[in-house]
């Protein structure tokens, strides 16, 4: 008897993941700046702390964490010149630089004006990637960038300030009314002195926070070639470890040892919760998360772009916990800043290819 012939197989498609896999997936996506944001809020209690001390605290056992739970799952250490060439260079850019950096603006700065520029990065993060020849810089891209520090502006500038500056877009090309027309206060010697004093010191605090927005920005690009020479979770543990110990260092050279004795005498659990938070969710897991992602390829000028985000987590959480008042600007630069994420990640529709049927 003639056996019937066998049908070809049909060849296997891949499935879909399903809602509950996919919004995990996006949730650990969007955590390491839920947990940034959050954190940013934490430090603000950490006011008895020295600014680079707090730095410190957060990567420096973050990183020694992050690299004994990459060696508990077997992950490799780093093994030669290059690979540990690039994570100290990697260290000096994004662990001790941006931190550093960040620190020193922070005091200088006033929080809504410097957190406009720090949170500014994922521009640096697109043109880099575009002339290094990771991804290519598309209009798409441009556009939701633009509309994502629009956004942060609405979102993290004084409202005062908003008004002024539509108020002089509104009055382009208008003669301004001469001062003496104005109703004016005399000012005295010592005065104007501390008024200069004051606008040098934003100025200063201004490049500080451009400085260590560039330096997060070069570290995320940074990523994709440490990652050619050590596994990613493992170089972002040593890069904070060592990081952290150089802004130990700086701190321990420019503070009175007495002072940082007598502060740990000071803290509340509340600060050690603060301390804890800010190092295991703000350090390890947001930092080992993030850079694992833009290890990968295709995933820099997105990734990036939802810094965007910290913001929004930030005076969310500001606005629960500490009692932070939201304005409306800020509302709809929230909602802006929301809609500019979504745009710089709409991905192109592609056509579906058939498979070809099977002879």
């Amino acid at each position: 008897l003639a056996l019937p012939l066998r049908q070809p197989a049909e060849p296997l498609q891949e499935e879909e993941p399903s809602f509950w896999a996919s919004l995990l997936s996006s949730a650990m996506l969007v955590s390491p700046f839920a947990f940034w944001g959050t954190s940013m809020v934490a430090m603000k209690t950490l006011t008895m702390l020295p600014p680079l001390l707090v730095g410190c605290l957060r990567i420096l056992p973050a990183g020694l964490l992050l690299v004994a739970w990459a060696a508990a799952q077997g992950r490799p250490q780093p093994s030669g010149l290059k690979a540990w060439g690039w994570i100290i260079a990697f260290a000096l850019v994004d662990g001790a630089a941006f931190q550093g950096f960040l620190a020193q603006g922070l005091q200088l700065t006033p929080a809504g004006l410097g957190s406009v520029i720090i949170d500014s990065q994922p521009l640096s993060v697109a043109v880099l990637a575009s002339v290094l020849g990771f991804e290519p810089l598309t209009a798409l891209s441009v556009a939701g960038l633009g509309v994502g520090v629009a956004g942060l502006a609405l979102l993290e500038l004084p409202e005062q300030v908003l008004i002024t500056a539509a108020d002089s877009v509104l009055h382009l090309g208008q003669v301004i009314p001469p001062l003496a027309s104005q109703p004016t206060q005399l000012m005295t010697q010592s005065d104007m002195q501390a008024l200069a004093e004051s606008e040098h010191s934003i100025f200063v605090g201004e490049m500080w926070m451009l400085a260590a927005a560039q330096s997060m920005a070069v570290g995320t690009v940074m990523v994709r070639f440490v990652s050619k020479y050590v596994d990613p979770v493992m170089a972002t543990g040593w890069h904070m470890a060592l990081g952290g110990l150089v802004l130990l260092a700086i701190c321990a050279g420019s503070t009175d040892v007495q002072v940082l004795q007598g502060v740990w005498g000071q803290l509340t659990p509340q600060d050690y919760a603060s301390l804890f938070y800010i190092s295991l969710l703000g350090g390890a897991a947001s930092y080992g998360i993030y850079f694992v992602q833009a290890s990968k390829p295709g995933n820099l000028v997105r990734l990036s772009s939802m810094t965007f985000l910290t913001p929004v987590f930030a005076s969310v959480t500001g606005y629960l916990c500490l009692g932070e008042q939201l304005t409306a600007p800020q509302i709809l630069g929230g909602a802006v800043t929301l809609s500019s994420v979504l745009l710089i990640n709409r991905r192109e529709p592609q056509a579906k290819s058939r498979a070809p049927k099977q002879q």
